[in-house]
């Protein structure tokens, strides 16, 4: 097999896994986990404070472990795919745009889950995701340069 060939199926193999992936995830966010649409005059829920939940959960005498881990490790893990995915899926992307990109979509989807009533909008969590999208990144790029 030719190796531009060979390529061109590994990213269309690699934008299937994270579209699949992806509507998994979208599904967890919105309607997993007994989420469901708040109704009446509750008001909308939102963190703008950069750290203050993550400060929050490491406060390990509030939390349980399973608590803290599954916010924080969990908001980190999830997205791990989409830095190891984007470069496989788009060759020439650089880590600048793809960081803005990723920011401003995850951005988006914790706009609509406050609009929503199906969770909050938490400037942590858009850092944390971002975190994990860049070290899935990372790890791609280091891996790549062990190959080659």
């Amino acid at each position: 097999m030719r190796p531009d060939r060979k390529s061109r199926i590994t990213s269309i193999t690699a934008l299937g896994i994270l579209l699949v992936y992806t509507c998994l995830l979208v599904y967890w966010m919105f309607f997993a986990f007994g989420r469901s649409a708040g109704t009446g005059i509750e008001g909308y829920s939102y963190n703008l404070t950069p750290f203050s939940t993550i400060q929050q959960f490491l406060n390990i005498q509030q939390y349980n472990v399973k608590t803290w881990a599954t916010n924080l490790i969990g908001n980190i893990g999830v997205f791990l795919p989409y830095g190891i995915l984007m470069p496989v899926i788009v060759r020439r992307l650089s880590f600048r745009w793809f960081l803005t990109g990723f920011m401003l979509w995850i951005t988006l989807v914790e706009w609509i889950q406050m609009l929503s009533r199906r969770g909050s909008f938490d400037i942590d969590d858009v850092i944390l995701n971002s975190l994990g999208a860049c070290i899935g990144w990372a790890a791609y790029a280091s891996i790549r340069r062990m190959i080659r």
